[in-house]
């Protein structure tokens, strides 16, 4: 993790790494949760007789309700701050998860997955609001890494555990068991989270620390307002193009690896450990690589936006995947694709609290989040017709391919120098 000390040997405590921890295990839950549904595809689809736009459905359905639960969540944890509104969050997709357990129908999977996305769509605006409490601008990057780091693992643990408990005991146990593991985490984080003067373990020169970015403004900023803001539409418009692709990594790699390669689902948990912890070490290089370039001088812009090419150049290959006669070279293109959403993603999250005052950051997340969401139901409709008309996966990796130098063109022609945003009244 970060130093404990300041550019000038002080000493400044560690805190805000323990608030960082949490979200990072937050995220392992999270991903959980929201994986499974694509772990169990195959097992599911068999059980139901699902179509692949059924499959489709379902995720296009999930993606809906998180799309509005995203933009709701950035207000409230702007109002009620990010204890509270990730506690709320957290306990909303907990319900909707276990009652995947009783669903019995293509409908009831649908009921379940929208109540599943109104609480996940307030896991990334609470913990990056949280990140904007506790880090200066020098670390969020990193701080965001870390804990988006927590996705990766999530998708890690879901293919290794999952299958082991469907074949021992049947799909619904695996929600049930995976569920009561995961309410260890709400009162952890009840107990711990306070903002950073309000703790008490917090010392003096680490308050220094997370304080030492130029003052903001307190004032409520509406969302009419922030909507009229170019720097929300290069935050919001880059979201749109990169996250339909983690969409279709997370809901559909287990269905490309069975369909392609002829894995199972007790076969494909190794191939996708490994895609995953290649995500990890993405998610963290690319945090730490624009943290550190301003640590050496760069400007704030130049880090950020210089991270996201090396990230998107290393995307460009995915495009070929399909063609991958060979299950681990395919396994190592995705991989390294997935890295570089990883890597891309950590910086563009920083992009609200780079130039949005902290009291507006959760509102523009939010806003980011759901017009991302919305290009998730495209995909999610997109691959869902591809696969069902034509049956290759070559045009959805071509997609994936070219979405983060579009979406990176799309961020420097709306924040050409990411400077702070000018909200007009």
């Amino acid at each position: 993790m970060g130093s404990d000390t300041d550019g000038s040997g002080v000493r400044v405590g560690r805190v805000r790494w323990v608030v960082v921890t949490l979200l990072f295990f937050a995220m392992i839950i999270n991903y959980v949760d929201r994986q499974m549904i694509g772990v169990l595809k195959p097992t599911l689809s068999a059980e139901f007789g699902w179509t692949e736009s059924d499959y489709a459905d379902i995720i296009f359905w999930f993606q809906f309700t998180y799309a509005l639960a995203y933009v709701a969540f950035g207000r409230i944890v702007d109002r009620i701050g990010a204890r509270w509104g990730y506690a709320l969050a957290f306990s909303i997709w907990t319900v909707g998860h276990f009652a995947h357990a009783g669903a019995k129908s293509l409908t009831g999977f649908i009921m379940a997955r929208m109540v599943l996305g109104v609480g996940e769509g307030g896991g990334f605006p609470g913990g990056v609001k949280a990140v904007a409490e506790w880090f200066p601008k020098k670390e969020r990057a990193f701080a965001t890494g870390i804990f988006n780091a927590g996705t990766n693992i999530g998708a890690i643990v879901t293919p290794l555990v999952v299958p082991a408990i469907t074949i021992a005991y049947g799909w619904e146990m695996a929600f049930i068991i995976t569920g009561v593991a995961s309410l260890v985490w709400l009162p952890l984080w009840l107990i711990y989270y306070r903002r950073p003067r309000d703790h008490k373990a917090v010392g003096a020169a680490e308050l220094a620390h997370i304080e030492s970015d130029p003052p903001d403004t307190t004032e409520k900023i509406g969302w009419l307002r922030l909507l009229r803001v170019k720097e929300t539409w290069a935050y919001a418009l880059g979201k749109f193009m990169i996250d339909p692709i983690w969409w279709m990594f997370l809901f559909w790699l287990p269905d490309f690896l069975g369909k392609r390669h002829g894995l199972d689902l007790m076969s494909f948990g190794i191939p996708l450990v490994i895609i995953y912890l290649l995500s990890d070490v993405g998610s963290v290089a690319g945090g730490w690589l624009s943290s550190r370039m301003m640590q050496n001088g760069a400007s704030l812009n130049r880090a950020r936006k210089l991270s996201m090419l090396i990230c998107a150049v290393f995307a460009l290959p995915v495009g070929f995947a399909a063609f991958a006669d060979q299950l681990w070279v395919a396994v190592l293109i995705i991989g390294i694709a997935t890295a570089a959403h990883q890597g891309f993603s950590a910086n563009l999250y920083t992009l609200p609290s780079d130039v949005f005052p902290r009291a507006a950051v959760g509102s523009v997340v939010g806003i980011g989040g759901m017009i991302g969401a919305f290009g998730g139901m495209a995909m999610a409709k997109y691959a869902g017709y591809v696969l069902d008309k034509i049956g290759s996966y070559t045009p959805i990796f071509v997609v994936a391919a070219s979405a983060y130098l579009l979406a990176l063109g799309i961020v420097h022609l709306l924040s050409p120098r990411m400077e702070p945003a000018v909200i007009k009244d």
